[in-house]
């Protein structure tokens, strides 16, 4: 189960301009909805709000990983972006984030969200992964570096 069987380059966005963390999500959810399997692009936002609204999903060291759950998926939807600028995101260290993957599945996809979830923090818990991925002109460089990554950690 890898990030990059479900990650393609139309749904990443190298450089994304936010002014707030409200405006990031929105811009997440959008990017997302490109994807087909997003049946309502509405649900997912008030799925991703809701969990942003238990915990900040900002979960540190640059990195933010926006996730829910929702009928309104066909399947498990993964998004990706980097900040042109970093912006504050509430995150648990408290520093601005400038990496955001975005997660949504269906409420029976809990193994499969979880190793999902599981694999995105160990590739950005690598300093040289956030940075090269932080440094990426292209969306096929973020591809690139993703497979690199989790060839990396293995399955």
């Amino acid at each position: 189960m890898k990030l990059i069987n479900y990650l393609k380059p139309e749904y990443i966005s190298v450089g994304l301009t936010s002014e707030s963390k409200e405006e990031l999500l929105e811009a997440m959810v959008s990017l997302a909805a490109r994807n087909p399997l997003v049946l309502d692009k509405e649900k997912v936002s008030q799925a991703i709000h809701e969990r942003e609204r238990i915990m900040s999903t900002g979960v540190g060291k640059g990195f933010a990983i926006p996730h829910g759950k929702t009928d309104a998926v066909s399947d498990i939807v993964i998004a990706f972006a980097t900040m042109a600028e970093p912006i504050d995101y509430d995150a648990m260290d408290n520093e601005p984030v400038r990496l955001v993957l975005l997660l949504i599945s269906r409420d029976s996809d809990v193994g499969t969200r979880l190793k999902l979830l599981s694999r995105a923090s160990k590739v950005m818990n690598s300093d040289a992964a956030r940075e090269r991925l932080a440094n990426a002109k292209t969306s096929e460089e973020v591809m690139d570096i993703f497979a690199a990554e989790e060839e990396r950690i293995g399955e």
